[in-house]
């Protein structure tokens, strides 16, 4: 048995650390497989050689993270373990970035992960950025918030947001209504996130302003979108022809964003999907960049990341079967 001992200087980034109901530490001893005490000032670490290692990194890493004002959560413990363990602590220093927006409700809206950090960083210094990942990587959200906080630096005038009307699964015509109300559903995860950055108010201003729009992409054909933040949500689902038209709309002073994920393609199975070509055809071209996320910056429920990993390996041993 190994002990190690933490020293702490301030006793609320402690607290923070700890978690409600001593949590978060009790999360670092089921995983690693050790004993945190807290004795004055400092916290004692006990158990297997390798797993105290760890267990101390990872602590320091959050009271890191705290000392610099950030709220520790399981997602953060989680995700500082998963950095330990593969020996990338050192990038943890990158975690407590700036405030990419202000939520209506007054919420700061950051990166969560080093992979969330670099999609965010390229969204900044570059004229055309894709982000492809797995649900709950936060593609979109952070998408979103990028353009509402250009929005409000007035660095461009409109923030325009679609998606392409593929169904999974369903049918359209199954939908009441007319043609506004059938495709609705589809942008709802944009409005949501319109919504939660904006307020229903302000977003619903803008709107009959046209500072923001929210329309299917085939709406998108014809035109040229100046002075813009565009992003594209879903493009696993555009066809060839469809991503060619949408990055051909792109007008001076404006930025886009194209978001999806190539492991949940609804088109049938003898069409291309527009965002694996573009993937291909624009790597390496200027002022394009191409993010992948990945399971580890998921961050929804920790099921969720499960469930992506239970579905990679079942993929996996299917290719292998096929070779």
């Amino acid at each position: 048995m190994t002990e190690q001992s933490i020293s702490i200087e301030r006793m609320e980034q402690a607290i923070n650390v700890f978690g409600s109901f001593d949590e978060n530490i009790r999360l670092i001893e089921a995983e690693l497989g050790v004993t945190v005490v807290s004795r004055d000032s400092d916290l004692k670490v006990t158990g297997e050689g390798e797993a105290v290692m760890f267990a101390v990194k990872a602590i320091q890493a959050l009271l890191s993270l705290a000392a610099r004002g950030e709220a520790i959560n399981q997602q953060n413990v989680r995700y500082i373990l998963q950095m330990v363990r593969t020996g990338n602590e050192d990038k943890l220093s990158q975690l407590a970035g700036d405030v990419i927006c202000v939520t209506a409700k007054g919420k700061p809206i950051k990166a969560k992960t080093i992979g969330q950090k670099r999609y965010v960083d390229a969204i900044k210094e570059n004229i055309v950025t894709l982000g492809i990942g797995p649900a709950g990587t936060g593609k979109t959200y952070l998408a979103v918030a990028a353009a509402v906080a250009a929005f409000r630096e007035k660095q461009v005038n409109r923030i325009i947001l679609t998606r392409p009307a593929v169904e999974a699964g369903e049918r359209l015509g199954f939908l009441p209504g007319d043609l506004q109300s059938k495709v609705d559903p589809y942008l709802r995860p944009l409005y949501d996130a319109l919504f939660d950055m904006l307020g229903a108010e302000t977003y619903q201003k803008y709107v009959e302003r046209g500072n923001i729009e929210v329309a299917p992409l085939a709406y998108m054909r014809g035109r040229t979108l100046d002075d813009s933040f565009i992003i594209l949500d879903e493009a696993q689902n555009t066809s060839r022809e469809q991503m060619k038209m949408f990055l051909t709309r792109l007008g001076f002073n404006s930025k886009i964003v194209i978001t999806g994920d190539i492991t949940q393609i609804d088109l049938p199975p003898d069409k291309v999907s527009g965002l694996r070509e573009a993937m291909r055809v624009l790597r390496g071209v200027e002022d394009i960049a191409i993010c992948r996320l990945t399971d580890s910056d998921v961050v929804r429920h920790v099921i969720v990341q499960r469930i992506i990993r239970a579905y990679e390996e079942d993929e996996k041993r299917r290719e292998q079967k096929k070779r």
